[in-house]
C-alpha cells in the first residue's frame, strides 16, 4: 500500500499553510506537519476515516484534521488523496474524480 497525493491536494496544503502563515508561520509549519502525519497512519489504518457523506461510497472517506477534511480514496494497491478542505466549505463532487 502507498499513498499518492493529486495535484489538488498537494495545492490545498500549500494554499492553506500560506494562509495560516500570514499570522502564524510556526503554526502553519506545524499544521503542514500533522497533515502530512495524519495521512500517514493510513498506510496501516486505510479505513480509519470516516464515510464522506455527500457521496456515501465506502472507498471514499475523510480523516478530519482540526477544521480541515482530507479527503481520500482507497484503491486496490494505494490511497490516493484527493483534496484537502475547510469543513465549512462545499465539496464539489468533481474533486472526488482526481
Amino acid at each position: 500500500m502507498k499513498i499518492i497525493w493529486s495535484p489538488l491536494a498537494l495545492e490545498r496544503v500549500s494554499r492553506i499553510t500560506a494562509y495560516i502563515s500570514q499570522d502564524n508561520p510556526s503554526a502553519a509549519e506545524r499544521w503542514a506537519d500533522e497533515v502530512f502525519s495524519r495521512v500517514k497512519q493510513l498506510l496501516t489504518l486505510p479505513e480509519s476515516g470516516r464515510i464522506v457523506p455527500e457521496v456515501n461510497d465506502p472507498a471514499i472517506r475523510e480523516l478530519i484534521h482540526g477544521n480541515y477534511r482530507i479527503i481520500y480514496r482507497i484503491e486496490a494497491r494505494r490511497i490516493s488523496i484527493l483534496t484537502v478542505r475547510h469543513g465549512k466549505q462545499l465539496l464539489p463532487v468533481e474533486e472526488l474524480n482526481a
